[in-house]
């Protein structure tokens, strides 16, 4: 296995387990906010709204985060960097989600924009969390739940 094989192996490692972790925490607060609502009412409906949008958006990007792991997963099992980069450009231009670039990017730019994916993904996982336990306890007045 080359470098360019285990860098794009281990990008997809990172990416699958960081989407799932993030997908299923953004889940807790959706099961949990309507369990804490019978308690004792659970709070304003537009800070319900804004958590849910927020948990919404981890969700998405989780599962554009688990397409670029496959992604990856596709360029690694070619032989060379150019093969595996331009199969994926291929997959990405037969489904129509990408028009072919005249110069491909290489295997250290798509890492860079998967990373910035996965900070957007964490900063609304974070927003959504901040925002559950803003409602959490504005609900229970500073009593305990339940």
């Amino acid at each position: 296995m080359t470098q360019w094989n285990s860098t794009a192996s281990a990008a997809a490692r990172n990416l699958g387990g960081n989407s799932i972790c993030c997908g299923l925490t953004a889940l807790l607060p959706l099961i949990a906010g309507p369990i804490t609502a019978g308690c004792r009412g659970f709070a304003p409906s537009l800070g319900w709204l804004l958590m849910v949008v927020f948990c919404l958006i981890v969700l998405a990007l989780a599962v554009h985060l688990l397409f670029d792991a496959l992604l990856f997963r596709l360029a690694s099992s070619h032989e060379t960097e150019a093969a595996g980069l331009a199969a994926v450009d291929d997959l990405l231009s037969r489904m129509q989600l990408r028009k072919p670039d005249r110069t491909p990017r290489g295997l250290d730019m798509r890492i860079a924009g998967s990373r910035r994916i996965v900070w957007r993904q964490r900063l609304a996982l974070a927003a959504c969390l901040v925002i559950f336990a803003i409602l959490l306890f504005t609900a229970g007045d500073g009593q305990p739940l339940c």
